[in-house]
């Protein structure tokens, strides 16, 4: 028996999930990520079935002198991640109640947010979920979590009541403000690191009517209806929230025909109130230029990634993302000019802070981005030049996304990086984690 059997042998011991190596059949499926870009390849992986499990893996690792990389969806993968580490796969932690006298839902960290959204919407309640309800819950909360509700209610971390962790040491700790409040700091925005999330709690929000969608403008027309844009978000009340895109999507067959194979901009809403109020804030927007195709209404509660209609299924993703602190119409024309099409991505978003995204968290937390004003993104299948970075230079702060823990490398302000870097060594004193 060699050593890597040995170590299965072991870990299946030690654990009641399923465990792999890596030629072993059920080792792909168990390690694959979202991100078709990003090959994962760890020494083990265990299936975890609950936060036993977790606790153990981690403590085999601890005294086998392996490091643990932790992963659900794997929207968030990043090369080399979880190389030659012991992978605990949370996907089957799927524990989902909600209490909807109480507005809280407890959720295991094998959930993605159309699971949430589907178990909240029956209740008039909707969670801070991402623009992708097929992203995991704890993945998104830990880097943060930027909703197209957020100007409204704020970072989806800001909201967490508790966490359950598995610590280096192999215990389970409840986290929460009273408890444990360094690491209750460090897990809402610090990007994660620091255990194994098995489950969440978190606020949930009375919605009795969602008026959202998206207006898609031919790209032709793309600097009339990004100057009207400029403005219009400037004028917009702190519950209405906006984004808008520039999309170079493929001639797919099941995208909208007026879409397929064509450059066009997006720009997209949504309202936590009445559509008529949310109707009459829109319709400056519509005079841009003349839409080629509308798809903005009331929505159902657990319809919220109609929004922005991301893709669903896995795909090879690179992004790059950074932070605005202001859109003057010299940076809208700035970004114009440096849209050549071989520097165009399939997706160049600006999306607009403020608002409640602003304001302190109740209980602080480690996201210090509270006073940017914009959000800007660029995904595609693979790497292209940074040309828009480059041409809204005088304006990005150079800090990356830290609510999108697959984007570029985020820098903190030394304040907090130091904090966490010292709560880091407190829990995690040989760095078992990654």
């Amino acid at each position: 028996m060699n050593e890597n059997t040995k170590l299965i042998e072991e870990l299946r011991e030690a654990v009641a999930g399923p465990v792999f190596g890596p030629d072993e059949a059920g080792y792909a499926a168990e390690t694959g990520a979202h991100n078709l870009a990003v090959e994962v390849r760890p020494a083990l992986v265990v299936g975890a079935l609950d936060g036993r499990d977790a606790a153990a893996a981690v403590r085999f690792a601890a005294g086998r002198g392996l490091s643990v990389a932790v992963q659900s969806t794997g929207h968030g993968a990043v090369p080399g991640h979880a190389d030659g580490t012991l992978l605990i796969n949370t996907g089957r932690l799927r524990e989902l109640s909600v209490d909807a006298e109480a507005r809280t839902a407890r959720i295991g960290a094998g959930n993605r947010w159309a699971d949430v959204l589907a178990a909240t919407a029956p209740h008039g309640l909707l969670p801070l979920a991402g623009s992708a309800p097929g992203v995991g819950v704890v993945g998104y909360l830990l880097g943060g979590g930027l909703s197209p509700l957020g100007r409204a209610f704020g970072f989806a971390a800001d909201h967490v009541r508790a966490f359950e962790l598995v610590t280096a040491d192999g215990g389970i700790r409840r986290v929460e403000a009273e408890r444990e409040p360094d690491l209750f700091w460090a897990l809402r925005g610090g990007g994660g690191g620091l255990g194994v999330v098995t489950a969440v709690e978190i606020d949930l929000f009375p919605v009795p009517h969602l008026y959202a969608g998206a207006v898609y403008f031919p790209g032709e027309r793309a600097a009339d209806v990004l100057h009207a844009y400029r403005a219009w978000q400037e004028a917009l009340p702190e519950a209405a929230c906006a984004s808008v895109a520039l999309l170079n999507l493929p001639p797919l067959p099941h995208l909208p025909e007026p879409l397929r194979g064509r450059f066009t901009v997006a720009v997209r809403f949504a309202y936590p109130h009445g559509p008529e109020e949310g109707a009459r804030l829109l319709a400056p927007m519509l005079t841009a230029a003349e839409p080629i195709m509308e798809a903005v209404g009331e929505l159902p509660l657990d319809a919220l990634g109609m929004i922005h209609s991301d893709p669903a299924d896995p795909m090879p993703i690179w992004e790059h993302g950074d932070l605005l602190d202001d859109l003057p119409a010299e940076a809208v024309d700035a970004l114009l000019a440096s849209l050549t099409p071989e520097q165009a991505p399939l997706v160049l978003e600006l999306r607009a802070l403020g608002g409640a995204f602003s304001r302190p968290a109740r209980h602080p937390n480690a996201l210090d981005t509270r006073d940017a004003a914009h959000t800007l993104l660029a995904v595609n299948p693979f790497p292209i030049g940074l040309a828009p970075f480059e041409a809204l230079r005088p304006w990005l702060r150079g800090a990356g996304l830290p609510t999108l823990r697959g984007a570029n490398p985020i820098a903190r302000d030394p304040e907090t990086a130091a904090r966490l870097a010292a709560i880091k060594s407190a829990y995690d004193p040989t760095a078992l984690f990654r």
